[in-house]
């Protein structure tokens, strides 16, 4: 690869000009010395010798500065072209120690920047293929075992065969639901999902999220309930059908962590003229401070013991970030460990007003 060579000159006239200064001092006072009745030839003499040996210097010590650095820096350069992607390579080679200096002072900081992202990528891959390797052991491994004891002759019991053949059903399921969530998510952070925006009564839709989550918060004795029944219909734009998933994702995570007997609660606050905010909160378990920056990490664990006592893909909480993030807007998470949590989301209002109880 060819390499562009950028000249800089200030080195090289500083220094003539230092030589030029001090030859041209030192032979004028020698010739004051020696030759004290000519001053006029001494004038001249003086400028002709300082012109000359300034041209001189400037000449030699440009040509052995521009040899000296190009041959050792090219060697520098020539090693960072081995790297596939770099702005450093794109530029000529400079004679400028100071410049030089500060372009690869800032080609050396991205490169780390670059390598830790890497390695943050690549523990952040290992971590990721064992948790789907471990999410669809476990169902699959379900339904190889009764498909096999059917197989071995438990086939011929009327009652174990459909037993069995329930339950591998239901592992079965558990695989397609496991799938279509990292299938959503693929779409989600790529792009390829298509949001239909609409207007729609976000009190309303929780109310209905409620209804479907009844029977699942009543095995639990756990009561869902708004914060407040003041606000009667609160009008906001997004996609009703994606936002309902971001409910009943973030409701039934506050279930399935809640406490027996607990409340979760839902909350619609007017944060701005143009913005409301959705809160979920419970009195369950919690979290810990140091695992709530990863909760929306696609399967991560704060129970690290790789059982899980219930249900569910491990994706729910990835999937409500990228949906509200498709939406340009926040989701936030508040828990202390032993109280509760508390995860939030904005949502942008439409044009219609919000009506109140009188």
């Amino acid at each position: 690869m060819k390499i562009n060579f950028k000249k800089t000159y200030k080195f090289a006239i500083k220094s003539a000009l230092y030589i030029s200064l001090f030859g041209t001092g030192f032979v004028t006072i020698l010739m004051y010395l020696f030759y004290k009745n000519s001053l006029k030839h001494q004038v001249a003499f003086a400028l002709i010798f300082m012109i000359s040996i300034y041209v001189f210097s400037f000449l030699v010590l440009q040509y052995r500065v521009e040899r000296f650095i190009y041959r050792r820096v090219k060697k520098i350069y020539d090693e960072v072209s081995l790297l596939e992607t770099t702005t450093l390579i794109n530029q000529p080679i400079t004679t400028d120690m100071e410049t030089l200096s500060r372009e690869v002072k800032k080609f050396a900081t991205d490169k780390k920047l670059e390598i830790e992202m890497l390695e943050i990528r690549e523990q952040y891959r290992r971590e990721f293929l064992g948790n789907v390797s471990h999410e669809l052991k476990t169902p699959l491994f379900t339904v190889q075992g009764y498909v096999s004891t059917l197989l071995d002759g438990a086939m011929d019991d009327k009652n174990i065969r459909k037993k069995y053949l329930k339950r591998a059903e239901k592992g079965v399921e558990r695989l397609i639901y496991i799938v279509e969530d990292l299938d959503m998510i693929t779409k989600l952070e790529s792009g390829d999902l298509d949001l239909m925006i609409t207007d729609f009564d976000i009190h309303e839709l929780i109310a209905n999220v409620f209804d479907l989550l009844e029977m699942k918060a009543d095995k639990k004795k756990i009561k869902l309930q708004f914060e407040s029944k003041n606000i009667k219909s609160v009008i906001v734009r997004g996609d009703k059908d994606r936002i309902q998933q971001v409910l009943e994702n973030l409701i039934v995570n506050s279930i399935k962590y809640g406490k027996d007997g607990g409340l979760t609660e839902v909350g619609i606050v007017n944060l701005t003229k143009k913005k409301v905010l959705i809160r979920i909160s419970d009195n369950g378990e919690g979290v810990e401070k140091q695992n709530i920056p990863r909760l929306f990490e696609r399967f991560y664990r704060v129970d690290k013991s790789g059982t899980r006592s219930e249900g569910g893909s491990g994706l729910g909480l990835a999937i409500v970030k990228h949906i509200i993030e498709a939406h340009k807007e926040k989701v936030y998470v508040e828990s202390e460990f032993g109280i509760g949590s508390e995860f939030s989301f904005t949502l942008e209002k439409a044009h219609k007003t919000i009506k109140s109880e009188s």
